[in-house]
């Protein structure tokens, strides 16, 4: 069903935030390829992977422990639409990288959801800064509509790429496609240059 949202005009003048393409919306609309999990946090945890081997996993309350960093940052949905001056608070995975002790990993990898989505991403788009685990949303846990208890944030490329439910990354040596790569979608999905599908 379409949601509040996928329609609307480009306003007249963003600052040069909005990508090509995009609208602007008020709204925080929900898109989910399949039903939202109900995940209990006594039963979560969160792994690191080297290929198939796991390098480190932490429980809620370990994940938690790890240090948190707050970002505002603009989104982009392939459907679409785009909100400015999202409130998310999470772990940066370079500091997840430093916790697991794991200083050079792979140049891939693959996010891993609990209802077992995935998505591809380059280890350059997750580094320095670019993403995190994020834990809260405008300083309250994630909805489960939304990704909680975490989901992946990486603002800069196009929001399917924030996998939602996450609870695994997967460093690997070549690019491999995740659920929606299979399907057609741009390997990296880079909003400003509007690569949305393969070929774009």
């Amino acid at each position: 069903m379409p949601t509040r949202g996928f329609v609307g005009r480009r306003p007249a003048d963003s600052g040069g935030r909005l990508p090509p393409g995009q609208h602007l919306t008020e709204d925080f609309p929900v898109l989910s390829f399949g039903p939202t999990p109900r995940i209990q946090l006594d039963n979560w945890n969160f792994a690191l992977r080297l290929g198939p081997r796991p390098v480190k996993t932490w429980t809620w309350a370990e994940f938690n422990a790890l240090p948190q960093t707050s970002v505002i940052r603009d989104i982009h949905c392939v459907t679409t639409w785009s909100k400015f001056n999202t409130k998310w608070e999470g772990v940066d995975i370079d500091d997840l990288l430093r916790d697991a002790a794991l200083t050079d990993p792979p140049p891939f990898l693959l996010a891993h959801s609990c209802d077992g989505y995935s998505t591809n991403l380059a280890t350059s788009d997750v580094r320095n800064g670019k993403a995190l685990v994020a834990l809260k949303y405008n300083d309250m846990p994630i909805p489960p509509d939304h990704g909680g208890p975490a989901r992946l944030l990486v603002p800069h490329l196009y929001f399917w790429k924030s996998a939602k439910w996450v609870n695994a990354i997967q460093f690997i040596p070549d690019n491999t496609p995740g659920f929606w790569e299979l399907r057609g979608y741009n390997d990296h999905g880079d909003p400003w240059k509007e690569e949305r599908y393969q070929g774009d």
